[in-house]
């Protein structure tokens, strides 16, 4: 049984940074196609980045160059490290996974991709 739990979210000021964390079981996250996707109140769940294998990535326009994705392979733990933050990044933070998400050599960041979700962690991000 796949189980993903996020931690970590928090309050922060623009400009700070903040992680969050999807600890995994039930997989090897790092063999995994693994995403973070957020969701504010009244908009669709989108995309922040995704990582086929712990090696192919693909970042959303408004994470690049901001946040950064990474494993600890020993923790079975995927963080995702957001600095510069910005109040449009306030939203639900969560944690996806699918076994294989590779579109012509890209990892997947569409929603519909991935079969298994954590339950998310709220990050506020205060002008």
């Amino acid at each position: 049984q796949v189980r993903l739990v996020e931690s970590g979210g928090g309050s922060v000021q623009a400009g700070g940074s903040l992680r969050v964390s999807c600890a995994a079981s039930g997989i090897t996250a790092s063999s995994y196609c693994m995403g973070w996707f957020r969701q504010s109140p009244g908009k669709e769940r989108e995309g922040v980045v995704t990582v086929q294998s712990g090696t192919m990535t693909n970042y959303a326009d408004s994470a690049k160059g901001r946040f950064t994705v990474s494993h600890d392979n020993a923790k079975n733990t995927l963080y995702l490290q957001m600095n510069s933050l910005k109040p449009e990044d306030t939203a639900m933070y969560y944690c996806a996974a699918t076994p294989f998400c590779l579109v012509r050599g890209i990892p997947s960041i569409r929603v519909g991709d991935f079969p298994y979700w954590g339950q998310g962690t709220q990050v506020t991000v205060s002008a």
